[in-house]
């Protein structure tokens, strides 16, 4: 990821909507949530909320498919993955025993969102 990437994602998830949606798709896993049930979990508008889910997507946090006449909505582990990955890579001068509080921390992702990396 480059800081220009990590921006968009990071500006993306800079609004409560957007941060609020981001998490429950974390909660739902792999399996994510159709559109329409993010916006009534939420309280919020269908229409806002398909604005808000495209700018996540468009960050690469998040990813859609199409079931019949859904369009379904799961986080995008790899995106997650080389965000935090961007965040942490230079921590403490490259020294991985000092930063090992962090990347652990971010391991579980890896544990329940297995996927590849994005390019």
């Amino acid at each position: 990821m480059d800081e220009t990437s990590a921006v968009e994602a990071l500006g993306a998830l800079a609004q409560e909507t957007r941060l609020r949606a981001f998490r429950l798709l974390i909660r739902q896993g792999p399996e994510g949530l159709p559109a329409g049930e993010v916006a009534r979990r939420l309280g919020a508008p269908h229409n806002t909320m398909s604005t808000h889910l495209a700018i996540l997507a468009r960050a690469g946090l998040v990813a859609s498919r199409r079931e019949s006449r859904q369009v379904i909505y799961a986080v995008e582990a790899g995106g997650v993955r080389d965000l935090i990955g961007f965040l942490v890579e230079e921590c403490c001068g490259g020294r991985r025993e000092a930063c090992a509080p962090l990347i652990e921390a971010a391991l579980p992702l890896a544990a329940c969102c297995p996927g590849e990396r994005r390019a």
